[in-house]
């Protein structure tokens, strides 16, 4: 598939999240912020490409505070019912994550911004722009980011048979293990919309869900500024930083990370990637 097919599709879907709402998804369980479907209403008309506007949550879970025992070495993953929003760990400590990339126009700029602070963030990539940018995807590994899953063609999971979801996923595991090196161990549903069956497939093929705790909303393109003040105003031990490198125009993302990794780390963050709970 194309670029600009995928980018087309990603509209169409970002709408479509609305219309379908949490209330036609059953057993659907919508989480962590902005890109859930409990948190998009209709776009006024304006064609039927035009973008969904934001609706307050109407559902929030409280965030996760513990893993449980450890498990066992190589005894397959515990199936999980909602994902991990928060991550432990020692101090100020918070993760960065970009979902939707990579692309050539936004994440080397994203990953040149790292490299600076010497920072590791984790990129939740989809198959088909991942297929399309292998390099990058090596370049991450070589850098010490982590890659997650977030399926192959950003769809709406509550939507799909177990069938479809499980060759969503499967797919871009492929893709991410031949060009990143190592099975990705870490899965987020698009749009922040999960069902039993995600977790149930996700934990098959090995992946912990994580959804995030700030939103930085940057997909609206709401100013860099105003996504410079949500991570701030958010930021806390703990909390995982939603952003986006893909799935429209993301300078606006480039330029708010220059902005606000250097104040964070000035304010005594230490910005890191996930663990998994058995590692």
């Amino acid at each position: 598939m194309k670029k600009d097919q995928f980018l087309t599709r990603r509209r169409a879907l970002l709408a479509g999240a609305a219309a379908l709402g949490a209330a036609g998804t059953a057993g659907a369980v919508a989480l962590g912020g902005g890109e859930g479907p409990a948190r998009r209403a209709a776009a006024p008309a304006a064609g039927p490409r035009a973008r969904a506007v934001l609706k307050p949550s109407a559902y929030r879970l409280q965030p996760l505070t513990g893993y449980g025992p450890p498990r066992a070495a190589h005894a397959p993953l515990p199936v999980r019912h909602e994902p991990f929003l928060r991550m432990s760990g020692r101090g100020r400590t918070m993760l960065l994550t970009f979902d939707d990339g990579p692309d050539p126009r936004y994440t080397p700029h994203i990953l040149d911004t790292l490299a600076k602070y010497e920072v590791h963030a984790t990129f939740f990539v989809c198959g088909e722009q991942a297929d399309w940018n292998r390099d990058l995807l090596a370049r991450m590994a070589d850098e010490g980011h982590v890659v997650g899953n977030h399926t192959w063609s950003h769809p709406l999971l509550t939507t799909l048979t177990r069938a479809r979801i499980r060759s969503e996923m499967k797919r871009t595991s492929d893709v991410i293990e031949d060009a990143y090196g190592q099975k990705p161990q870490w899965f987020r549903a698009p749009y922040g919309a999960w069902n039993r069956a995600a977790f149930q497939l996700g934990a098959d093929l090995g992946m912990e869900p994580l959804a995030w705790t700030v939103d930085t909303l940057d997909w609206t393109t709401p100013g860099t500024r105003s996504i410079v003040h949500r991570v701030e105003d958010g930021a806390a031990p703990g909390v995982v930083v939603l952003s986006h490198d893909a799935g429209g125009d993301r300078s606006q993302s480039v330029r708010a990370l220059k902005e606000y990794l250097p104040e964070l780390l000035d304010s005594g963050y230490h910005l890191t990637v996930p663990r998994r709970p058995d590692a």
